[in-house]
């Protein structure tokens, strides 16, 4: 990506999930970035395209970060912790991102279809992973799709927990506080 879609892609992200979708216009890209309307047309063709380039390149930097991790680990509870773990970083790093999944999340319209499709295509992802370990013995018994959608909410109380937070979120101590009582409920 280049500097001035890059520049787009930022400004675009703090502005939707500060403003919403709506309230954001091309105008206000455009000027928050410093460039012209013809230089973002050049990169995009519309507010919508920017929008799912957004939504598209940050799944699949979650997807990518998880894949990588989790391909390395020996046991589904390792890579359950891996996941929560790599969810966590992504709140405190990429916080607009999650925001405007969320905010999107609920409504009719296209974008909100995306937004839960990408999503849906997440905690599947999750799915699996629970299925296969209550199968090899290392998960109890219990609902993959439920289990699965328990970890993927923990973005969300990921990020009511950063904002809640009167000081620096560590880390590592919420993900300890999940591993405690998330993970452990779930070994076998």
């Amino acid at each position: 990506m280049n500097k001035t879609k890059r520049k787009i892609f930022e400004a675009s992200m703090k502005l939707f999930a500060e403003k919403g979708y709506d309230a954001t216009s091309i105008e206000e890209i455009t000027a928050t970035v410093g460039v012209a309307k013809g230089t973002l047309y050049y990169h995009f063709s519309s507010k919508e395209e920017i929008f799912n380039f957004l939504v598209e390149e940050g799944m699949k930097l979650l997807h990518n970060s998880v894949d990588l991790k989790i391909d390395k680990l020996p046991n589904y509870i390792d890579k359950l912790k891996a996941i929560v773990l790599i969810q966590i970083k992504i709140v405190v790093k990429y916080e607009n991102l999650i925001t405007i999944l969320l905010n999107q999340f609920w409504g009719s319209e296209a974008r909100n279809q995306m937004c839960k499709e990408q999503i849906g295509t997440y905690i599947e992802k999750i799915e699996q992973i629970v299925k296969a370990g209550i199968e090899k013995g290392e998960i109890k018994q219990g609902n993959p799709q439920a289990i699965a959608s328990e970890i993927y909410g923990l973005i969300c109380s990921s990020l009511v927990y950063k904002t809640r937070c009167k000081e620096e979120m560590d880390i590592m101590e919420l993900y300890k506080e999940f591993e405690n009582t998330v993970i452990k409920g779930l070994k076998k």
